[in-house]
């Protein structure tokens, strides 16, 4: 990870979008949103369920009322956002640098622990279960514009105690892309670390190249739970990735106004910067929340409405402008209940959004009703909108020999530029379409005239049938069975 003091000379790996990210707020108004977060954090508090972070805070300066409110000093916070390091590089199962999360690098993954699964087969809704597990994270493997992997499913028949450990030993067996995690508690992460660390070498080395982020939540408004503290204690102890992100229902569990959302949830992820940096200065953390509006006709949370897009879109502005941290939010989700011309609309816009914003971790690609169902086709659709938009995001490349000036003198009036060898050089640059249909209407009719929903289906068909991840050593298979026999006898 890059550290503050080079932040200026230290250039990625990766090819950045060549547009500016999209700005929504005015550098008056971030610093004003800041300052009500600092307001929040001071004045009103944050119910801390953990005693050593309470005792943390207490000792650098936070006023504690009655044992567990805990009010937190401006000059803290801005102390600890200091010590943050501005990008964090995630790495691949083979110890390949894959996703490098800094500036407006923009990395797509699918999301985690959807009870039902939209069916690609029959069309119908059911559970989600082990198999689906595998074989949902055997299509991220295959799909080309899919980043990173979530675990997708709460898998309905097997044992709902160790389900994260069975989860995590899936992932790791069937796709060698990074990973975001969920853990139950600190034990199943204790578990899940030491399964990611077999396949990689060991503790050190996947704290010098971490696979995986890990996913955490606090409780809004202004609630933390032992369990999510511990997990983010844990992490900032072995300096492994962590994003700790609030879920608000703005209009519920908080504001209801776009900036009072983005003041308030930035109050919370504030709070667990503040301990993560207190108890490992440094320590790699990535900011980001979800701040879904209560939709009062269905008093359901809907994440992909334009309000959530555009608060997503003001708190990663802050975060990579203000903070100088790693980002994080959503893109190719929808409230749809089926993988239809709605989810396809919705999916599509956060996706562009997400690009247009530099979100660096955009998950939840695939999620149907509000996160309660996977869609595969929806999966792959997203896929390819992916492909489209990243290369609607290179933007133009003018030099002498794109501006093909010498091929114009050379070929003249009236001559094809079909056959020319300019024409063959850079043909490769134009984007190339998977299920998207670009023939005529009569190759269509004659090739079955399919939707793209039903040519989803196929390419869904063929990777789960054809489609090996590369496996695993024996021996790292024999030490995550260990741990996973382990974890069953406690």
């Amino acid at each position: 990870m890059a550290s503050r003091k080079n932040r200026n000379i230290y250039k990625s790996n990766q090819k950045n979008f060549q547009t500016a990210p999209l700005e929504y707020l005015s550098w008056e108004q971030i610093q004003t949103i800041h300052a009500t977060s600092l307001k929040i954090l001071e004045q009103v508090g944050s119910i801390i369920h953990h005693e050593e972070a309470v005792d943390m805070l207490a000792a650098a300066g936070a006023r504690v009322e009655q044992g567990k409110r805990v009010c937190i000093p401006a000059v803290l916070v801005e102390e600890t956002i200091r010590t943050a390091p501005y990008s964090v590089t995630i790495y691949n199962r083979r110890g390949e640098a894959a996703m490098l999360l800094e500036e407006n690098n923009v990395y797509y993954g699918t999301g985690s622990d959807c009870p039902n699964l939209l069916d690609s087969e029959t069309g119908e809704r059911r559970p989600f279960l082990y198999k689906d597990v595998e074989d949902s994270i055997r299509l991220v493997d295959a799909l080309p514009n899919i980043d990173f992997t979530m675990s997708n499913g709460l898998a309905a028949d097997i044992d709902q105690e160790t389900q994260y450990q069975h989860k995590y030993a899936t992932m790791i067996r069937n796709t060698t892309k990074p990973q975001v995690i969920t853990a139950g508690d600190r034990a199943s992460l204790i578990d899940i670390i030491d399964m990611a660390a077999c396949v990689v070498g060991g503790r050190e080395a996947l704290q010098q190249k971490p696979i995986f982020v890990l996913y955490d939540e606090p409780t809004s408004p202004l609630v933390h739970s032992r369990e999510a503290l511990d997990k983010l204690l844990y992490m900032a102890e072995h300096t492994l990735p962590i994003n700790y992100s609030p879920g608000m229902m703005a209009g519920a569990t908080g504001p209801v106004t776009i900036a009072g959302a983005i003041a308030l949830a930035n109050a919370e992820i504030l709070t667990g910067l503040v301990l993560h940096q207190l108890k490992t200065p440094g320590a790699p953390f990535i900011f980001g929340a979800g701040m879904s509006p209560m939709d009062l006709n269905s008093m359901q949370p809907t994440y992909s409405a334009p309000e959530a897009m555009i608060s997503q879109a003001g708190l990663c502005q802050m975060g990579r402008s203000l903070y100088h941290l790693p980002t994080w939010g959503f893109a190719g989700c929808s409230a749809s209940k089926l993988a239809d011309e709605q989810a396809v609309n919705e999916a599509s816009k956060y996706i562009m959004m997400a690009a247009w914003m530099g979100t660096n971790l955009a998950h939840d690609v695939g999620y149907l009703e509000f996160g309660l169902t996977y869609s595969y086709n929806l999966l792959v659709i997203c896929n390819e909108i992916i492909g489209q938009v990243r290369r609607m995001m290179e933007g133009i490349t003018v030099d002498e020999d794109h501006l093909a000036f010498e091929t114009i003198q050379r070929l003249g009036p009236g001559k094809s530029f079909l056959s020319d060898e300019h024409t063959m050089k850079y043909f490769r640059e134009n984007w190339r379409p998977d299920i998207t249909n670009r023939q005529t209407y009569e190759k269509w009719k004659e090739k079955g005239a399919t939707s793209m929903g039903q040519r989803a289906r196929q390419k869904i068909r063929e990777i789960l049938a054809a489609h090996q991840p590369e496996p695993l050593s024996e021996d790292t298979e024999q030490q995550i069975e260990a741990i996973l026999a382990r974890v069953k006898r406690t």
